[in-house]
């Protein structure tokens, strides 16, 4: 009995030991890494163009106007867990609502940011961001405008995944003129796998 005791014994301290090893090894592994996955709604900046209709009404498309989605990576500094940086290229977007024209804003945002965790969901973000490939599609109703690459800073702080955002960057056209494409915005922000 004492022998089947002691057997007993023996095997729950070996899987204790055991476990406790696997643990520790798996911790070891979690990768610094994630995969990131944005959206934004973003809305500000000067008027690229005024629109108007044959009801009567009028459209303005903003610099700073788009939804935009993207996609990048996360690195968490493995020495100094509360420090994130994002990296994140991605599509912005805007049209307007007329139905026999496809009259159109688009630009590619790339981002860099550094990001510290202040509690376990809440996130202050703040970093660089290059907005490219810029142009403004007419469709035949007016003229198309191409801009220039812009570069500018950007901050956020967010709750969780939902963020608020603000960007600012200048666009120049081909004739030099300058727009304000400042935006305030919300974003939405998942990084998998979860921790």
């Amino acid at each position: 009995m004492k022998i089947l005791q002691k057997l007993l014994l023996f095997s729950l301290l070996s899987s204790a030991t055991f476990s406790d090893a696997f643990a520790q090894q798996s911790e070891k592994k979690v990768s610094p890494f994630r995969l990131l996955i944005r959206g934004g709604l973003e809305s500000g900046g000067d008027d690229v163009a005024e629109i108007y209709f044959v009801d009567g009404s009028t459209q303005s498309v903003k610099a700073g106007q788009g939804a935009s989605v993207a996609i990048g990576a996360e690195f968490q500094v493995p020495a100094l867990k509360k420090l994130l940086f994002h990296a994140t290229a991605g599509y912005k977007f805007v049209t307007t609502k007329a139905d026999n024209a496809n009259i159109s804003l688009s630009r590619v945002p790339v981002q860099f940011t550094a990001n510290w965790m202040a509690t376990k969901k809440l996130r202050f973000g703040a970093g660089l961001v290059s907005h490219q490939g810029i142009r403004f599609k007419a469709d035949g109703i007016g003229e198309d405008i191409t801009f220039r690459g812009a570069l500018g800073p950007t901050v956020e702080l967010a709750y969780s995944a939902i963020g608020l955002t603000y960007t600012a960057l200048t666009y120049k056209d081909q004739a030099n003129n300058r727009y304000s494409a400042n935006a305030i915005g919300v974003s939405i922000t998942f990084a998998l796998p979860k921790r």
